[in-house]
């Protein structure tokens, strides 16, 4: 599952060449999955022992029974399972059908646009906060991200989220993009933003919940030692990818956009986006907060790695800044409620991977998914925390 045009068939067929593709966009063999999936599935080659990849599977929801089935018989008669590989858009569709059919049948993958570890040198500063993560305006550098961005928000966040889940007030929910965006990295008011669009808080806390469950935005919580406390505390909201929200903030040229009061945020946004996708595209267990006291002590990220496993954890903080990057000492209030964390990373945007004092370190984002997973698959927390950098990759 992932967003539209973050790459999930190109990424199939490139690591599955000798695979069988079909595509539900495709309204003939949509129709034909819905008409008669068991004679798709047939002629596809069901069962010949070539990976089969059926590409925005949500539309035909009638091939879902016949491939439990196959899959049950196949079961019933000790035979090798096909491999089978569904992809979706639209989670609201594909997760449902894959929950009424497939129950116990098939494993979640989640695909996001690119990171920056991923863009390696093919992308600079502006165009992370241009072109955001999506693999073609990379490949097609002739593309003017502006116009991709609007065509992006008319397909796929208009018709694909919106009308699939029933959104009428089309207007309204177009404002809360651009005011939700103008917000990314600050705590979220959703009564506020819904009376200033002209909705209820409640619609608008639902349109976040279709804005998330597609990975375009996400509601960070407070860290509280109370799971209880935690889930009715006000959370930040983000946007995953940063080009995306900088379009919604209205930037088209990225040189006033990284002198303005809205850098900073973006880049925080950015910095969370790198954790996500290391996150999932790495298959680590991670969980995700901010620490923030009513005093006004505050940390953007606290890690924590493998939860359930013991406690360890991590602090993160984004600084759009590479030269003359400051330590930080972990704030006392909150070293007290953690006295495992023994230490802060500062993630820049370039510069060098080096050790600023016993408790911080600063982190170019190109290495923090690897240094994320390096501390999430580490023995102990003492390894985790305290082992010297190694080479920059």
């Amino acid at each position: 599952m992932g967003p539209r045009q973050s790459g999930k068939s190109s990424l199939l067929v490139h690591q599955l060449p000798q695979a069988l593709w079909l595509s539900l966009d495709d309204l003939q063999t949509r129709r034909r999955a819905q008409d008669d999936p068991a004679l798709l599935l047939e002629s596809a080659g069901w069962g010949a022992g070539r990976p089969l990849i059926l590409d925005e599977a949500a539309h035909a929801p009638q091939l879902f029974p016949e491939i439990k089935r196959r899959i049950d018989l196949a079961r019933f008669r000790g035979e090798q399972e096909p491999e089978v590989w569904l992809t979706g858009s639209n989670r609201q569709l594909l997760d449902r059908n894959v929950r009424e059919s497939l129950a116990g049948r098939a494993s979640y993958f989640f695909l996001h646009s690119l990171a920056v570890s991923e863009l390696g040198a093919v992308a600079s500063i502006a165009d992370w906060f241009s072109r955001g993560g999506f693999p073609e305006l990379y490949a097609r550098r002739e593309l003017d991200p502006g116009r991709y961005f609007d065509d992006y928000l008319r397909t796929f966040v208009e018709k694909d989220i919106a009308a699939t889940a029933g959104v009428q007030q089309m207007d309204a929910f177009h404002r809360a993009l651009a005011l939700l965006g103008a917000r990314t990295g600050a705590l979220l008011n959703a009564t506020a933003i819904g009376q200033a669009v002209g909705v209820k808080g409640q619609t608008l806390s639902a349109w976040l919940d279709l804005l998330e469950q597609n990975a375009l935005a996400l509601r960070l919580p407070p860290y509280h030692p109370s799971l209880s406390k935690r889930v009715v505390r006000t959370p930040k909201i983000y946007f995953l990818d940063v080009g995306l929200v900088a379009h919604l903030q209205g930037w088209r040229s990225v040189e006033p956009l990284l002198v303005s009061p809205q850098a900073g945020g973006l880049f925080e946004s950015l910095v969370l986006g790198e954790i996500v996708r290391a996150r999932d595209h790495r298959g680590l267990s991670l969980g995700l907060h901010f620490w923030r006291t009513k005093e006004g002590e505050e940390v953007d990220f606290l890690l924590e790695l493998q939860p359930g496993a013991g406690p360890r954890w991590l602090a993160i903080e984004a600084k759009l800044g590479i030269q003359n990057v400051e330590p930080l000492a972990i704030p006392r209030a909150l070293s007290k409620a953690l006295p495992q964390l023994r230490e802060i990373w500062i993630v820049t945007p370039g510069g060098e991977e080096q050790r600023l004092s016993s408790t911080s370190r600063q982190l170019p984002i190109r290495l923090l998914a690897q240094r994320l997973s390096e501390a999430a698959l580490a023995p102990d927390s003492a390894g985790a925390e305290t082992a010297e950098p190694g080479p920059a990759q």
